[in-house]
């Protein structure tokens, strides 16, 4: 979708706070994949930590890391994800129920379709 829509509206993945540190919620299958990090105790951590779930995920979309006061995630509810749609006016046009079960792309579609 980024592909084919990014040369008409802006797209970005907000990394929030880690989901599943290895201090707060750390799941088996992270040990597994070897992606074991403890919560981030500062913003140059927080962003170091994002750079490497971009690399290591392939995320090839434009990415920003939210503040260490959670400002976004408390803005959009944005834990555990969620896809968004802002339109213009600063409104939100779509937004999907949590992910990753949450997310319906096709449904992200067609509101961006509608607003293009």
């Amino acid at each position: 979708m980024y592909q084919r829509y990014k040369d008409r509206a802006a797209f970005y993945v907000v990394y929030i706070g880690e989901a599943h540190a290895s201090d707060a919620w750390q799941l088996p299958s992270n040990v597994r994949d070897k992606v074991v990090y403890a919560s981030p105790t500062s913003l140059d951590e927080r962003t170091d930590l994002a750079g490497i779930c971009v690399t290591r995920l392939g995320i090839k979309v434009p990415s920003i890391v939210d503040g260490f006061d959670d400002a976004t995630e408390k803005a959009y509810s944005g834990w555990p994800d969620r896809l968004y749609l802002v339109d213009r006016e600063g409104r939100i046009a779509y937004k999907s129920k949590p992910g990753p079960f949450g997310f319906k792309p096709e449904e992200l579609e067609s509101a961006l379709k509608g607003l293009l």
